[in-house]
């Protein structure tokens, strides 16, 4: 198998056979984010994704689950997808479930049809970066998609029976907005109702663009307290109706926290409450990692 520069992936995801089916991330702007600057998207070959996919079934005995990465795979044509997958299937047996990245674009592209197809061809969850529910803070993070392109989209993909596990970064507004960033990310997760939530806590690279606001004063990052009110008011304005797993456990989070909404809202709330009081239960800054 292949690989073309440092490869990510979700957490949940550690053990998953990775695929490297595109180059990179098309859209590549999100000020935020490093993953990506050092390359230039591109779609690979078929050819060169199903010799890495022959190649890992002479290595591997057995491959449960399987993620097709870059940074949105998702963008790939319906037929490309479907190539891959039956080829998955054919080789795979034992593959319980097929993940990808996509952008909100890359769903509103895709039919209903056509996503309904990838869920029956293997497909079981798709990781969508949200970052915020806020327009102000969307655009000011040149995400390229707004407020109602990703609830749609996200509704889209549950319409479609597949999993939507959706990305928000605690302490993307700053001092200015973090309230409303808050605020609009809590309705944000009630109105679209996805499978999944997974919350980060904002961290920079030296290539991220956000990196030199932050130096020269442009942008001002939250403390540790300020980020636990964030989370806190953000919450409390979610209100979802279906199951909701919620995760805020990542090595860049200040306070851990696991539950399934709505039936443990009230416990996490008392979880950061808690750690308002206490503020021994916040991380160390010095084992926060991205």
């Amino acid at each position: 198998m292949r690989y073309e520069g440092n490869i990510y992936r979700p957490p949940s995801e550690a053990r998953s056979l990775l695929i490297q089916v595109t180059i990179g991330c098309a859209h590549n702007e999100c000020t935020f984010c490093s993953m990506f600057k050092d390359k230039k998207f591109r779609v690979r070959p078929m050819e060169e994704i199903m010799e890495d996919l022959e190649d890992a079934r002479r290595t591997y005995n057995f491959v449960e689950k399987i993620f097709l990465c870059d940074g949105d795979a998702l963008c790939l044509s319906f037929d490309k997808l479907m190539t891959i997958l039956r080829k998955i299937k054919d080789i795979f047996p034992e593959c319980k479930r097929v993940t990808v990245y996509g952008s909100p674009q890359d769903v509103l592209r895709k039919t209903e049809e056509e996503l309904k197809g990838l869920y029956e061809a293997g497909v079981e969850i798709i990781y969508i970066g949200a970052e915020s529910g806020s327009d102000k803070v969307l655009k000011n993070v040149k995400k390229g998609a707004d407020r109602k392109e990703i609830i749609e989209s996200v509704k889209k993909i549950e319409e479609a029976k597949i999993k939507a596990s959706v990305t928000f970064i605690s302490g993307l507004g700053g001092r200015e907005l973090w309230r409303e960033h808050a605020k609009e990310s809590g309705a944000m997760i009630s109105e679209m109702q996805p499978s999944y939530v997974g919350l980060l806590t904002l961290m920079t690279e030296p290539e991220a663009p956000l990196t030199d606001d932050i130096a020269k004063g442009g942008f001002l990052l939250l403390t540790a307290e300020e980020v636990v009110a964030e989370t806190l008011l953000m919450l409390k304005n979610i209100n979802v109706k279906k199951e909701c797993i919620f995760r805020s456990n990542h090595a860049s989070n200040y306070v851990s926290l696991r539950g399934t909404l709505p039936r443990d809202k009230d416990m996490m709330i008392k979880q950061l409450e808690n750690a308002v009081k206490n503020k021994g239960m916040l991380k160390d800054e010095r084992f926060r990692m991205l």
